[in-house]
């Protein structure tokens, strides 16, 4: 305002102003105008610039400034123009040059500061030329400035220059913990990572390795923190309790590398010795690898100690398992052999744990392992119970598919049925009462308990009304699968309560498998309800069991006492190992899965009952041959080679020299799916039903009987059990036009109608076996109706679900 006021009041610029005109100010006033701009800005820059910017200037240029202290090579200056204090380091090399380390406005922080820096910096420039350089020099004076209760060791080691070490100083300072955390030096260069400055500080300064800082923490716990996993192999080399020291909270250097997910650093911690039985404030170490979903930890800790996937926290008692948060976290245990119903200080298993948290991928991953649907946990809930409050109708679904009862109460006499119509949203509410009517739940207890708690709503009561509580009858004119739902309540036939296999059985069943790659879910649905209303295991209800392709391995799987719950988990981790990725799939994973379930070596003929054969298709010939692969001699009219037969055709491998995978892969080798298996195709290409084949192997086989004169041997085929994989939805096909094209667009159309051909093909070859399925189906649930004398129920809760959801 003064400059303004001065200004105006001059009669030039008076005059200007009044007469509103155009005369420009002298020269003199515009070269003081930009004079005072220059030095505003300039005011304005060092006002906003780092004062402690090192910096490398001539000694000589301070020649006029006055000297406020000097400390060795240290001098502050009172820098008069400036106004400043400017604390000089004189290189020790060429005192005609130096380095300035600050520049300050007040005296008092100037002193503060080079009283500050004349303390450490000596035995840095002292001992090491790669000091004197502008950005050494700043790193350092950065470090003393924010650490100032760092000592000249802790100084040195972030610094990282090796030399430093050599000086009598930084020795002295070695095993220093004056500071706000209380770790020394060797606790910075664990931590840092530097492998070559914690070596000097070992061997020259002599420092020691059990000191623990203000957490509780030792130079392991820094370590593990750091990258460098020669660190802590250097610290292993001598025995300390450091290894193993639970620090403030609790954390082991093993449980703190499991929640960093250092991989590397839990290995050479275990090398080491480090106990992975140490108990921490969520457990031991492998429950802070799975909290964390580390991996490849867990995978070491396991390795090192595979007792730790059955270990308990102190917190909830539960098991590792417990902890899983994804799919890969639990199938990683459970390939282990994690106890995958092992339950929590509470009675829940990971399964209860998983639905709670809503983790889908865990749900599907435990119950294909085996994890118990119905298992009681809190208050008698089961996992279905709590899944009724999560808005999941999948993971529901799932529940239901491996066998959760829909009509359990828990200890406050709730059904699922009743929990699910008290859940908030009216949307969710109407699908789950839905489904649960679908699946046959009890709707008459759990509209008594809805109505005595006054909870349910108007709508919820048309949900439960008496008038639909009880399931429509079936129409055996047309029966198909979404038909078959309740057969748990069915009434056992009078066949089945005397189809015990033994010698004194009069009479034969067969059971026929058909093809559908992931589909035979379906058949495994089946089996299991009718196993649940015989009470007998599929093995002891057949004498011959017939399968193509995925009906072939489940056949298999009958003749190797396989349980139907088990091959449902089973085919559902199939389905994950084995069909990735787009077609034609590899067969390796295929071949690999099979070797693991049957054994690398296992031969046809090991297990004789029930009888057993396998379609393949014989594709080394034209036309192409049917070929069953069994555990059974084959009669005689089969293995006599045909009239006119090719002598240059190699004969099949005989059942005592078949092994059971390659039988497996080859009758499941569908083309545009799986390679061919040497000479073998898929079966179903000529038999996707083997019902008929079945009867007339049968056939053959009494008659070779008869013709060796073995006729009391023989056994009439009373029953034939025929299942399915259900059907294909139809699509609109635009193209199925195979022609010589004449041009590009020609080509493209060739192309595309190849393909869609093709597939016609492919699926056509199973499709019509299907129908005959349906039909076989038909007539023997008619006729197991007629010898029950009631109802015949279906294939069991989600059978639906499972048709809708699996894949080719």
């Amino acid at each position: 305002m003064g400059d303004r006021a001065r200004l105006t009041r001059d009669p030039v610029f008076f005059q200007t102003e009044r007469e509103g005109g155009g005369a420009s100010p002298p020269a003199p006033w515009r070269m003081q105008f930009f004079g005072r701009l220059v030095n505003t800005l300039s005011s304005v820059t060092n006002l906003f610039s780092n004062p402690f910017r090192v910096k490398e200037v001539a000694v000589a240029d301070y020649s006029s400034s006055g000297r406020v202290r000097e400390e060795r090579q240290l001098i502050l200056f009172q820098n008069a123009p400036s106004r400043t204090w400017d604390c000089i380091l004189v290189n020790p090399r060429n005192p005609q040059s130096g380095f300035r380390l600050f520049q300050l406005e007040t005296e008092a922080d100037a002193l503060v500061n080079f009283q500050q820096y004349s303390s450490q910096l000596p035995p840095f420039y002292e001992s090491s030329n790669h000091i004197l350089h502008v950005e050494v020099l700043q790193q350092l004076t950065d470090l003393i400035r924010n650490h100032p209760s760092w000592s000249v060791a802790h100084l040195a080691v972030e610094l990282g220059i090796r030399e430093c070490f050599h000086h009598s100083r930084i020795i002295s300072c070695a095993n220093s913990r004056e500071n706000e955390e209380g770790c020394t030096p060797l606790h910075l260069a664990c931590r840092k990572g530097d492998w070559e400055i914690l070596v000097e500080l070992v061997q020259y300064c002599h420092a020691q390795m059990d000191v623990i800082d203000n957490n509780g923490e030792t130079a392991f716990h820094y370590a593990v923190q750091s990258d460098n996993s020669q660190v802590l192999q250097l610290l292993g080399k001598n025995a300390s309790a450091g290894l193993n020291q639970v620090n403030n909270q609790g954390l082991t250097p093993l449980h703190l590398a499991c929640q960093l997910g250092k991989q590397e650093m839990v290995r050479v911690l275990l090398l080491c010795n480090a106990r992975c039985n140490i108990m921490g404030p969520n457990g031991y170490p492998i429950h802070m690898a799975m909290k964390f979903s580390q991996k490849g930890c867990a995978e070491m800790i396991v390795s090192m100690d595979s007792s730790q996937i059955h270990s308990k926290d102190p917190r909830y008692g539960a098991s590792p398992l417990h902890w899983a948060k994804n799919a890969e976290m639990a199938r990683l245990l459970l390939k282990r052999g994690c106890d995958v119903n092992s339950t929590s200080s509470v009675g829940y298993t990971a399964l209860h744990v998983a639905v709670m948290r809503n983790r889908f991928d865990c749900v599907m991953v435990l119950l294909t392992h085996g994890a118990n649907a119905e298992a009681r946990g809190e208050h008698g809930n089961t996992p279905l119970h709590l899944a009724m409050s999560k808005d999941n109708m999948e993971m529901i679904k799932a529940l239901i598919v491996f066998g959760a009862e829909v009509d359990i109460p828990n200890d406050f006499g709730e059904t699922p049925a009743f929990i699910a119509s008290k859940h908030s949203k009216l949307v969710t509410r109407k699908a789950l009462l839905t489904l649960l009517r679908t699946v046959g739940a009890d709707y008459r207890s759990s509209l008594i308990q809805a109505v005595s708690a006054e909870q349910c709503s108007a709508a919820t009561h048309s949900f439960f009304s008496p008038e639909r509580s009880q399931p429509p009858a079936i129409s055996f004119n047309n029966l198909e699968l979404q038909d078959l739902m309740h057969i748990s309540r069915a009434r056992k036939p009078a066949f089945i309560l005397s189809s015990m296999r033994d010698e004194k059985r009069t009479r034969d069943h067969l059971l026929c498998l058909d093809g559908g790659g992931v589909k035979g879910l379906v058949i495994i649905q089946l089996l299991i309800a009718i196993e649940k209303a015989s009470g007998i295991a599929t093995k002891d209800l057949f004498d011959w069991v017939a399968g193509t392709s995925t009906g072939g391995i489940l056949a298999l799987a009958i003749l190797h006492s396989k349980s139907m719950a088990y091959m449902r988990g089973m085919y559902f981790r199939m389905k994950d190992e084995v069909f990735r990725g787009s077609r034609p799939y590899e067969s390796g994973p295929l071949e690999e899965f099979l070797k693991r379930e049957f054994g690398e070596h296992t031969k046809m003929t090991d297990v004789k009952k029930p009888k057993v054969m396998l379609t393949g298709t014989l594709s080394d010939r034209q036309p192409a041959e049917l070929h069953l692969f069994r555990n059974y001699e084959a009669p005689e009219c089969v293995r006599e080679p045909c009239v006119g037969q090719n002598v240059n055709l190699k004969p099949p491998t005989q059942p005592s020299e078949q092994l059971v995978w390659r039988a497996a892969r080859s009758s499941g080798a569908a083309p545009t799916y799986f390679r061919p298996n040497g000479r073998f195709l898929d079966g179903g290409l000529l038999a996707n039903n083997p019902t008929l084949d079945a009867m007339t192997e049968i056939h053959e086989y009494n008659q070779d009987l008869i013709r060796k004169g073995q006729g009391n041997k023989v056994k009439k085929l009373s029953i034939v059990v025929s299942l399915g994989t259900g059907r294909s939805p139809q699509v609109p096909v635009t193209c199925v036009d195979v022609f010589r094209p004449s041009n590009p667009w020609e080509l493209a159309k060739t192309v595309f109608g190849a393909k869609e051909l093709g597939k016609m093909v492919v699926d056509c070859a199973g499709a019509v076996c299907v129908v005959c399925a349906g039909r076989s189906q038909r007539l023997l649930l008619t006729s197991a109706r007629i010898r029950m004398g009631g109802p015949w129920t279906g294939p069991g809760p989600g059978a639906r679900w499972l048709a809708s959801s699996t894949s080719d």
